[in-house]
């Protein structure tokens, strides 16, 4: 049986405290695995209140007018976003609600990257039923669940001294973008806030990986949240 992760326990956000859970949101665009996966909750994990929803869009739009759920199910592969800037986007929105993934993406660096953007748990969407009830419980004890036999790693892939040069290197509008793209704004959204094209965003994003040494959008967001690093954005 998979066992619960205690790895972290310690300091950890207010979406990890203990809580009951009671209400949940399920992100997941597939219908066939939304509906088992909801038998499963109220059935088997008795949770009275099972809502579902197939974007990132809708589901922002949810947490907007309803009262927000004890647990959020996220899967990675949407529609609208890629699953990283759609945990970002919901962790902007509702700070303390704990977000599960559930995904068939299950890579030490994508459970990594998840983890330490403030996801939860991780449960690889091949998992039992009882894998689910385990990562739950984990929840309602404010402990975050990762799959059998990963171990988050110690050491960071980068020290804080290292990743505060780099950052150090991007322009005032290079830090801004960089702040919009760690509220979970996509390119479009972020031209609109600067007041430039679109393309111009683009080419800032490549800049910003490049100066960064990152390959993707969400390590730019890790290394930007790795130091303080709304103190840049003012300089």
């Amino acid at each position: 049986m998979t066992q619960p992760s205690n790895h972290g326990k310690q300091d950890l956000p207010m979406s990890a405290l203990p809580r009951r859970v009671e209400s949940v949101l399920i992100v997941e665009d597939h219908p066939l695995f939304c509906d088992a996966l909801t038998i499963i909750l109220q059935i088997v994990g008795g949770i009275s209140s099972v809502r579902t929803t197939d974007t990132i869009e809708n589901c922002l739009a949810i947490l907007a007018r309803e009262p927000a759920p004890d647990v959020i199910f996220l899967d990675l592969s949407l529609p609208d976003a890629d699953g990283m800037d759609g945990l970002m986007q919901i962790r902007k929105a509702v700070p303390t609600a704990a977000i599960l993934i559930v995904s068939s993406l299950h890579s030490p660096s994508t459970i990594q990257t998840a983890m330490a953007m403030g996801a939860a748990g991780y449960v690889p969407k091949h998992s039992k039923r009882q894998v689910f009830q385990d990562a739950l419980a984990a929840i309602a004890r404010g402990e975050p669940y990762l799959p059998e036999g990963f171990v988050m790693p110690d050491n960071p892939a980068q020290t804080h001294a290292q990743a505060c040069n780099k950052l150090g290197t991007l322009t005032p509008q290079q830090t801004r973008i960089l702040a919009l793209i760690s509220e979970g704004m996509m390119n479009k959204q972020i031209a609109h806030e600067c007041q430039i094209t679109e393309s111009t965003v683009k080419a800032h994003v490549t800049v910003i990986m490049r100066k960064l040494g990152v390959q993707s959008r969400t390590q730019a967001v890790l290394a930007a949240q790795s130091v303080r690093f709304d103190n840049l954005e003012t300089r």
